[in-house]
C-alpha cells in the first residue's frame, strides 16, 4: 500500500466542518485552538457555527479550510497511533488553498505560519476586487476546453484554470470572457456551466500581482524540504527542494491548477491509496474519475475516520488521542 495524502480545495467548506473531530479526537482540538490563538480570531467559531455568509467570505474561508483539512489529519495521525502505527504518505498534495495543508502535512511550514500565510492570501485576493470569475465546464475535456479559450483571442483575460478530472474542467478570467464563450462551449458539447462562489479570476494571470506579494511574505518564513514530496500543482511532480516549493507557491496563484496531471503522476510513482483530509469528498471524486483503480477514502468527521482507519488498519478507534 502505497499512501498520498490529500487536502481539500476551496468550496469544500461548510458550516460545522471539524466540530466532530475536535469534540472526540484532542489533537484535532488542538488544532482549532492553535488557529484561533494564532490569527487572533476564533477560527473554530467560524467553522462550527458559520453563519455560511460569512464562512464564504474567502478571508475566512481559506484559514478555516487548513484549520479542518489540518484537524483531519492529526485526527488521523492519532489514531493510527492508538493501533501502535504510523502513517506514512509517499506523497501530500493539496488542491489550491489545500496546498498549504499539505506543506504543513511534509514538514515544509509549521502549521501556526502556513495559517498566516493563507490568511494573507485571502485577505489579497479579497481586496484585489478584480472585474472577472470562474466558471466549471461540465461534459468537456481540458483540449477541448482550451481550444475555445484559444480562439476566443482574449490572452490573459479568460484562461483555463484548473483541470480537476476528466469532464470538469475550469475556466477563469473576466466577466466579458467568461461571458463571451458559454455559447462556443454549449455548442461543443459542454453539458453545463456552472458560475463558482468565487470574488475573483483566481488561477489567472491577472492575479500575478497577489503572486508577487506572498512571494515577499514567503521570504520572511523559514522554509523545510518536504518529507514526503509535495506534488505540485503548478507542475504537477514532486518536489522536496524548499526554496523551489517557495517558487512553485508563489506562482501558484496566477497558474492552472493541474490536478488530472497531479494524479496521473502520482499513480506513476505507485500510489494506490488515497486520503482526502478535510470538509467534504471533492477530491475523492475527482481521483475515481481520473484513477478508477485507486483506492479513495476521506477523513472528514468520526465517521468518516473510523471507515478509514478501519480499511487502513483493520481496528477499532478510540478517542481523546
Amino acid at each position: 500500500m502505497s499512501i498520498a495524502l490529500l487536502f481539500s480545495p476551496q468550496g469544500s467548506q461548510s458550516v460545522g466542518m471539524g466540530r466532530d473531530l475536535a469534540k472526540t479526537w484532542s489533537s484535532a482540538a488542538s488544532c482549532f485552538a492553535e488557529a484561533d490563538a494564532t490569527l487572533g480570531w476564533s477560527v473554530s467559531g467560524a467553522c462550527w457555527d458559520g453563519p455560511e455568509e460569512a464562512l464564504n467570505d474567502t478571508r475566512q474561508t481559506q484559514p478555516c479550510l487548513v484549520s479542518a483539512s489540518v484537524a483531519c489529519l492529526r485526527a488521523l495521525q492519532a489514531a493510527a497511533a492508538e493501533r501502535g502505527e504510523r502513517l506514512l504518505p509517499a506523497r501530500v498534495a493539496g488542491h489550491s488553498v489545500g496546498e498549504y495543508a499539505a506543506l504543513v502535512a511534509a514538514g515544509v511550514l509549521p502549521f501556526a505560519d502556513a495559517l498566516q500565510l493563507v490568511a494573507l492570501r485571502g485577505s489579497l485576493m479579497a481586496d484585489a476586487r478584480l472585474d472577472g470569475g470562474m466558471a466549471a465546464v461540465i461534459g468537456l475535456d481540458r483540449d477541448e476546453v482550451a481550444a475555445i479559450v484559444a480562439a476566443s483571442g482574449l490572452g490573459d483575460e479568460l484562461v483555463v484554470a484548473n483541470d480537476n478530472a476528466p469532464g470538469q474542467v475550469v475556466i477563469s478570467g473576466s466577466t466579458a470572457g467568461l461571458a463571451s464563450v458559454g455559447d462556443a462551449l454549449t455548442r461543443a458539447g459542454a453539458r453545463r456551466i456552472v458560475a463558482l462562489k468565487v470574488s475573483g479570476p483566481f488561477h489567472s494571470p491577472l492575479m500575478a500581482p497577489i503572486g508577487e506579494r506572498l512571494a515577499g511574505a514567503f521570504a520572511e518564513v523559514t522554509w523545510r524540504d518536504a518529507d514526503p514530496p509535495l506534488v505540485s500543482n503548478v507542475t504537477a511532480a514532486p518536489v522536496r527542494d524548499a526554496a523551489e516549493i517557495r517558487s512553485l507557491l508563489a506562482r501558484q496563484v496566477s497558474a492552472p491548477v493541474e490536478w488530472v496531471r497531479s494524479v496521473q503522476r502520482m499513480v506513476a510513482d505507485g500510489v494506490d491509496t488515497f486520503i482526502e483530509c478535510g470538509p467534504g469528498s471533492a477530491l475523492s471524486g475527482m481521483v475515481r474519475r481520473i484513477a478508477p483503480g485507486a483506492r479513495t477514502f476521506n477523513v472528514s468527521d468520526a465517521a468518516t475516520l473510523g471507515t478509514t482507519v478501519d480499511a487502513l488498519f483493520g481496528a477499532a478507534v478510540g478517542a481523546m488521542a
